[in-house]
């Protein structure tokens, strides 16, 4: 599609921060000393030291993983004048919104997504847009039905104006846009104008008033028998593959709208770029959030991670497929290789259709997909096209064929997005990030409490999976295209899940070194290495988050969440493999809840940044690592701790007293939590199972001592 000749449409370029490779290097050094130091002191050796260096040493492990992620960032620059210039014609892109429940994710949401979607500065001819309700719910049928009469109106307002937000949540209630072209009376009188069409809109949408006054009648019939959870196929849309069949396509949660309208060019200019198109698999663009709380009370809006971690991952074969914000190659995800990209599908027809499934119609489409050619207005039959999208768009059409297992997206982790993206980079594929300023995406980052925790024990329960499963990053750059270094970028994110058991584990070891009179860290000289690799680490930590241009306040809510979350979200994601590996119980998928963001100013709020708990088993480990330590420290206050056993062991030390009191700090949302009221309070039934694992545990260090 590109013209050889021309210029690059993108660049990707390397850069160094040297001061920081220094200051890492320096932090590993001290993390091997810290390692070697503990296997030569032989008149240490006891049970907590020998924990305390299992647990070290994989700390030192998922250090040198982040080290090498991040060690050689890359960012790209995108040209896409010139990808105007280098094309006949722009290619069709398909646009994918994925929604799942109508109460967790309101239709509202799902319709300004869609909305900023159809404004894209891109031909309109070229864009279908396809919503994926797998709650088959009636409101947000009703709610796209209604959109689609304001996107009339809504569509060209935005391209007349030159709007750079083009969702009307986001655009009606921030800062009003300034520009020439809407410094009018003209323009005022066409805002308010669009203003109150969308607050009727929004009105229409309204869960109570759609359940009162439109039933489960006439086109809406086909609901009336349906389930959340199981339903058969209702095509009142249309399925990608038989209608436009675009070679590309982007999808995104229902939550994030569009904030940089020419994105789609962007895009494609990476994967139209020559080299792009023999190399590049698809295009992530990064997540950020907008109405966001001051100083991230709840560490849930990852800026630093982001940071980091997306340009480093350029550097290499590529970012992880994120699930959302994502541009596709459709014969890719129909199982195309970039070995064989210019050839035809390179299987027999009885092949083709074990892989793709029986439908004749879907048959060619598929081979036109991966052939690069696109659909014609003569090569569709809208006449049969809804009773066909029926049969390929149910369950049933999937059993016996290729579907989530070598074509489309990949079953076997409830992240079923990185594990597609796994399954393309092994396939020996690139592919790139998209940062075009402004920011592509933004959506609306997850309440604290419950909903974050259920966010981030979903994502550690799904990269677990992909750990055992057969594409395990090792199986993958061992005996496919995976290279080394993506590897060990993939391990690194799987650790969300491994590092938790490592980190409970550490908690524990302070609390039983208090309680039994015993230590782990070291006593003599030796203990300048926790110490400088602490002070360093955090002084560090802090330099990032201020040359980010972020309060010190919000480096210490990351801090201490990143604690909380891993050792609750974490570790309950790992039992939860667990449990599926002993063949006990299935890993659930759980969506997440996504409320409307505020219309007012969130910084009125005083409880907007107050911690919230429920009944869920993920904040029993929390509460449990939080009351051993007040335990152990009672104990030592009130001096019941056993004497020394010998004069040559040492007992528990200030190092070990600092390690609890910080940990405790760390954990002071769960502290408050103890007496506040409402959703603010730990449940009791969660405390006093707290509250026994406690006393069991106590027990048990006390059985230790007098054995």
């Amino acid at each position: 599609m590109a013209n050889q000749n021309s210029l690059p449409l993108y660049e990707k370029f390397w850069y160094k921060h040297n001061y920081k490779r220094v200051t890492e290097s320096l932090l590993s050094v001290l993390l091997l000393w810290l390692l070697g130091y503990r296997v030569i002191s032989i008149n240490n050796y006891s049970f907590p030291w020998f924990v305390a260096f299992l647990c070290e040493s994989w700390f030192t492990i998922s250090w040198f993983l982040a080290l090498t992620t991040q060690w050689s960032p890359a960012v790209t620059k995108t040209y896409p004048d010139r990808l105007l210039q280098s094309v006949q014609e722009l290619p069709p892109v398909d646009l994918f919104v994925t929604t799942a429940d109508p109460e967790l994710e309101p239709p509202i949401i799902t319709v300004n997504t869609v909305l900023s979607l159809l404004a894209l500065d891109y031909p309109a001819h070229k864009l279908a847009c396809y919503v994926s309700d797998d709650g088959c719910s009636p409101l947000t049928f009703y709610a796209l039905q209604e959109a689609s009469k304001f996107a009339k109106f809504w569509v060209p307002f935005c391209k007349k104006y030159e709007v750079q937000v083009r969702a009307p949540l986001r655009y009606f209630f921030d800062k009003p846009e300034v520009s020439t072209a809407n410094n009018t009376p003209k323009f005022k009188q066409e805002w308010l104008k669009m203003k109150d069409m969308y607050d009727q809109l929004s009105r229409k949408i309204d869960l109570d008033s759609f359940t009162k006054s439109n039933p489960c009648l006439g086109e809406f019939a086909t609901f009336s028998n349906t389930e959340r959870t199981n339903h058969p196929s209702i095509i009142q849309t249309r399925v990608s593959g038989l209608i436009t069949n675009a070679p590309f396509m982007l999808n995104v949660d229902c939550d994030m709208i569009v904030s940089n309208p020419k994105i789609v060019l962007h895009a494609l200019s990476i994967l139209l770029d020559p080299k792009g198109e023999k190399e590049v698999a698809f295009v992530q663009c990064p997540q950020q959030f907008y109405a966001t709380l001051k100083d991230d009370p709840f560490g849930n809006q990852m800026t630093i991670l982001f940071k980091n971690l997306a340009p480093g991952l350029a550097g290499l074969q590529g970012p992880f497929y994120g699930g959302t914000n994502c541009f596709h190659r459709r014969k890719v995800i129909y199982g195309r290789s970039p070995d064989n990209i210019e050839k035809g599908s390179g299987i027999s027809d009885e092949e083709f259709k074990e892989k793709f499934g029986a439908s004749k119609d879907f048959l060619k489409s598929a081979a036109f997909a991966l052939k690069g050619r696109i659909y014609s207005p003569n090569d569709i039959n809208i006449s049969n096209v809804v009773d066909v999208a029926s049969q390929v768009a149910g369950c049933g059409y999937e059993y016996g064929t290729g579907w989530g297992k070598q074509v489309g997206w990949i079953y076997g982790s409830i992240t079923e997005d990185v594990l597609t993206g796994l399954t393309i980079h092994e396939k020996g594929w690139r592919s790139e990030l998209c940062t075009p300023s402004p920011i592509p995406f933004t959506g609306f980052a997850p309440g604290g409490g419950p909903t974050s925790m259920a966010q981030q024990k979903r994502w550690a329960t799904g990269m677990l999976e992909i750990f055992i499963c057969k594409h395990c990053p090792i199986i993958s750059s061992l005996f496919r295209k995976l290279t080394l270094r993506q590897c060990l970028a993939y391990m690194w994110i799987i650790n969300w899940g491994l590092q938790p058991v490592f980190e409970v584990c550490y908690a524990c070891l302070l609390a039983y070194c208090i309680i039994t009179n015993s230590n782990f860290l070291p006593q003599d000289l030796g203990i300048r290495i926790p110490i400088a690799f602490f002070a360093i680490y955090k002084v560090y930590t802090v330099c990032e988050y201020l040359a980010a241009g972020l309060s010190v306040r919000e480096w210490w809510n990351n801090q201490r969440m990143s604690r909380i979350t891993s050792m609750n979200a974490g570790f309950c994601a790992f039992l939860s493999v667990l449990l599926k590996l002993l063949r006990i119980s299935e890993t659930v998928f759980d969506v997440t809840k996504k409320d409307l963001p505020p219309t007012g100013n969130v910084l009125d709020d005083k409880d907007a940044g107050r911690y919230t708990f429920d009944e869920s088993v993920v904040f029993l480990p929390g509460t449990t690592i939080l009351l051993l330590q007040l335990t152990a420290m009672v104990i030592k206050l009130l001096g019941l701790q056993p004497p020394v056993p010998t004069p040559s062991r040492n007992g528990s030390g200030l190092g070990e007293i600092f390690c609890s009191v910080y940990l405790m700090i760390c954990y002071w949302p769960f502290l408050r939590g103890l007496f506040e009221t409402g959703k603010y309070r730990i449940p009791m039934s969660t405390i006093c199972k707290a509250a026994i694992l406690t006393c069991l545990f106590v027990h048990l260090c006390r059985r230790i001592i007098t054995s």
